[in-house]
């Protein structure tokens, strides 16, 4: 022991006399402070890199990096196929159960609001002999208002006490719930005022209809145009064109022409079974997809220019037709206590400004002017069928201005018995000649309402299962061309 004591002892003082004079053993180094037992570990990341590059620089490595990016891409290609798709699907759907519907409804509480007006006008005339047919006209306008409004306020976000944010369809249903309430205990007041005989009846509807014509006929108008405006952004944003997805289709496809080239290069084969599969269906869900954008786009814009479009005319000449007709009434009713800045009866001016809005100018071109509501109804109308009923209408436009300048002529010679037959009366009046072109402006909307719903359809269902379809086609290309890459990888094995 002792000698082996001795020799350790004399090798380290013979390696200590070794070193220079002021010198110290290195850290790690043997013998040195701090020696530790292995040498320092590099970091699994760099190791991992090394490996990568490494793997690159050899044909099996390069096969899997290429097989990775093509299922990358793939995938990225389907998914960005299916978000787009199920978006405008989506849109499609807003147009056909939302938009639409609740513009139809919008216009139907305008319309149903118009129409009591002119009922009760009419009813007011009858004097004690209203009709009970005219009384459930008036009550069954109201009801349809009121359960319309309803059901629009159930789709909108109307003004809270906290002060939020209300969209204009909202406002205008808060506002038409209120007014209308007062609008109807004017009407009921004129009509007890009537059967008693008081003249003070005449003006509680007079006020009743001025109330209706720039309080409750604006604010339903508003409501109208802001579905309108709603239902022309659901056709836009269902008709957009679906960018990223073809943005994320060309590069995929282009990757797989380009791995398939390099494969004929390097091994003289002509074909890659997977790679063949995975382009057939990367290019059948572009296919897909181009043709159903195609056929959306036909559908919906083709229900907007021709369906939703004509229903504006003639939702827009009906209303006017049964203002015209509360004018017609308002002017037996007021009997030229209403005058106008330059002292002509403000009813009769009224009505001739929306007969004149009808028809157009006398000396336009085509029926009725042409440049009239009608006259755009009869355009705008795509088929004979849409075409007929709105001609029924303009040849009784022309039979009511007729029938009205005589009533006009009788009342102005002092004979208002005979102008109020000639107003209120039966298959001669001014009443039956209105009630032939508003049924034919009923008939019209009815069939372009259907045309519209037929053509959005077609439109929508353009989508179908194109979304699913989409996922679908891309994890079989991606698969597909995993598996083609692994069978040029199995040759190196």
């Amino acid at each position: 022991m002792s000698s082996v004591s001795s020799v350790s002892s004399v090798s380290s003082e013979s390696s200590a006399s070794a070193l220079p004079s002021g010198a110290s053993v290195p850290p790690g180094a043997p013998g040195g402070p701090g020696e530790p037992s292995a040498a320092r570990r590099r970091t699994a990341w760099a190791e991992g890199v090394d490996r990568l590059r490494a793997a690159a620089t050899t044909e099996p490595g390069r096969l899997r990096a290429i097989g990775a990016v093509l299922a990358l891409l793939l995938l990225v290609f389907g998914a960005a196929t299916a978000w787009q798709v199920t978006d405008r699907s989506r849109a499609a759907d807003d147009v056909v159960l939302r938009s639409q519907p609740l513009t139809a409804d919008a216009a139907s509480i305008y319309r149903s609001l118009a129409d009591a007006d002119t009922t009760a006008a009419g009813g007011f005339l009858a004097g004690g002999t209203e009709s009970p047919a005219t009384r459930a006209r008036y009550e069954q306008d109201l009801a349809t208002a009121s359960r319309l409004l309803v059901k629009a306020a159930a789709q909108a976000r109307v003004p809270g006490p906290e002060g939020r944010a209300a969209d204009p369809t909202g406002t205008q249903i808060a506002r038409l719930n209120t007014l209308l309430p007062r609008y109807t205990g004017l009407i009921e007041t004129a009509r007890t005022n009537n059967r008693q005989g008081l003249p003070l009846g005449g003006a509680y509807l007079r006020y009743a209809n001025e109330r209706m014509r720039t309080e409750l006929l604006p604010a339903a108008r508003e409501l109208y145009d802001a579905e309108r405006q709603r239902l022309a952004a659901d056709v836009q944003r269902a008709t957009a064109r679906p960018w990223w997805a073809l943005a994320a289709g060309a590069p995929a496809l282009a990757a797989l022409v380009w791995a398939q080239r390099r494969h004929h290069r390097r091994t003289n084969r002509v074909f890659n079974h997977g790679l063949l599969a995975a382009t057939a269906a990367s290019v059948a869900m572009l296919l897909w997809l181009v043709a159903a954008h195609v056929v959306a786009r036909a559908g919906l814009t083709a229900a907007d220019a021709h369906g939703a479009r004509s229903l504006q005319v003639l939702n827009t000449a009906r209303i006017d037709a049964l203002r015209a007709r509360a004018d017609e009434n308002l002017t037996l009713v007021a009997r030229g206590a209403v005058l106008t800045a330059d002292q002509k009866d403000f009813y009769e001016v009224d009505f001739q400004a929306k007969m004149g809005r009808l028809a157009g100018p006398a000396d336009g071109p085509g029926p009725v002017g042409g440049a009239g509501e009608l006259g755009r109804a009869l355009v705008s109308a795509g088929d004979e069928t849409g075409r007929g009923p709105v001609r029924d209408a303009v040849a009784a436009l022309g039979q009511w201005r007729a029938r009205h300048a005589a009533a006009r002529a009788a009342d102005d010679r002092g004979d208002y018995h005979r102008a109020l037959a000639q107003v209120i009366g039966g298959d001669g009046s001014t009443g039956a000649s209105f009630d032939r072109v508003d049924t034919g402006l009923e008939r019209a909307l009815v069939h372009e309402q259907a045309r519209f719903r037929s053509a959005a359809d077609r439109g929508r269902a353009a989508f179908g299962l194109l979304a699913a379809g989409a996922g679908v086609l891309a994890v079989v290309a991606a698969v597909a061309a995993v598996l083609g890459i692994g069978r040029r990888l199995s040759e190196y094995r």
